[in-house]
Order: C-alpha cells, then structure tokens, then sequence
C-alpha cells in the first residue's frame, strides 16, 4: 500500500474471532491501539483506529464494553467510533448500536457504520432508523453502499462508503457511481479483512479516475479529503 502512494489508513474493530466475552473484544481492541499502529508504521504507513462492537461480533455482556468506550477513545490513534451497525436487525443489534451512537454523539465522535453483504436493502432502512434522531447524520459514515441502496442514502447527510473488494465493488462499478452522483460525499475504501480483499483496490480506482477525466481535486475528495475532512486528520 504504501509503495502505491498511499501514507495513511484506518482499520476499525470488527470481528475476526468470535467474540464471546468482553475479554476477547478488548482483546481486539488492545492489539488494534497497541500492536497494528506499530507493523503499520515499519511499512510506511500511518495507522488511524475506530473502535466499537461489530454486529456480528457482539459479545454476550456488550454492556462492559460500552461503558468503557468512552475511556478507550481517548487514545491518540483513534478517531472514531466503529465498524458499528446492523448485519441481521436482530433487537440485540439495534440496542448495541444505537448505545454506541449515543456515546459518539456525547463525545463528538465520527461513526463508522456497517451494511450487510446480504439482505442490504431491507436491513439500510433500519439502520437509518436508528441513527434518526440519535446522532447527526454529518457526523456519520455508512460504509459499503452500492446502487441498491444508493437513491435512498444520497438524501441522507451521510458520508458514504464505496468499498471495492471482490464480490462488493469493482473499480469500474465505484468510478460509474461517481460519475452519477459526484465526489462531495463520498469516500472509497478497501475494507481489507479475513474476506477476500485487495489491498490496492483504492489506488486502482483512482488510477481509473484518472483514466476516465476525473478532475485531481474530484480524486482527492474520495481518496482522501472527505473522511480527512470529517475525522479531522491527514493525510491517509
């Protein structure tokens, strides 16, 4: 990544074990503040953290997580609540995030939201149903849209999140998205995790940008600038 131009990333808690206890959350979450920033760093790059229960890594006593959030995002490197959000719509997933959403909303805190890979256009609704009333939408980042889900988000304040990685977003499919709806809102990412991922699925895109006319100041935007923007850091 680095090598490709790329200075700086975000990784967000989310669920690469199974996350029965608090314990093993904290345990992500030490490694994400302690060990990642450090292997990060030896490559060049600069690490920012969101931290936050993922939907699909809620552990069976999320309630002593929460209640140190608050504690855990006063390190340095984290910028963020996240990856937070719904995958099923279960009532255990509402109550999670929506608690998150309140302590991000308290401390002033960007979130980092997660969609599901299936079942996208029925769970989004309830999502934002969620986030209604709870936190500011601007304040927000709802991560791997796509056209199934895009006409009703782009009347959101939301930032949104165009994740290329195998079976989400090719660059060509992320690149006609913005020429549809333009470069203000949105942001690309590669989502790097256990799934099936490429790491150089943002500079690609950008190299199709560049490719298809896009102006230098529409490549910075989605590369960079919004969510620098909104998190209050740079450069990524």
């Amino acid at each position: 990544m680095a090598v490709s131009g790329i200075e700086g990333a975000i990784t967000c808690a989310h669920d690469p074990l199974e996350m029965t206890s608090s314990d093993v959350v904290m345990a992500h979450f030490r490694r994400l503040v302690t060990v990642d920033p450090e292997r990060a760093a030896r490559n060049g790059l600069k690490l920012y953290i969101a931290l936050g229960i993922h939907p699909r890594a809620i552990p069976r006593d999320p309630e002593r997580v929460i209640e140190k959030l608050p504690d855990l995002l006063k390190n340095p490197s984290v910028v963020a609540v996240g990856e937070v959000g719904l995958d099923s719509g279960s009532e255990i997933e509402k109550d999670v995030f929506k608690s998150q959403l309140k302590v991000a909303e308290e401390l002033g805190y960007p979130v980092i939201v997660h969609t599901p890979r299936r079942g996208k256009a029925d769970i989004t609704p309830q999502i934002m149903d969620v986030i209604d009333g709870t936190i500011d939408e601007s304040m927000v980042v709802v991560e791997h849209v796509n056209m199934e889900v895009l006409p009703e988000l782009v009347e959101t304040e939301c930032m949104l999140g165009l994740t290329v990685q195998p079976e989400k977003l090719t660059p060509e499919e992320a690149v006609e998205i913005l020429r549809e709806y333009g470069t203000e809102r949105f942001v690309l990412n590669s989502d790097m995790s256990s799934a099936p991922s490429d790491p150089l699925s943002v500079p690609r895109t950008v190299q199709r940008m560049k490719m298809e006319g896009f102006s230098r100041s529409d490549i910075r935007r989605v590369s960079d600038g919004n969510i620098g923007d909104l998190l209050k850091i740079s450069p990524i």
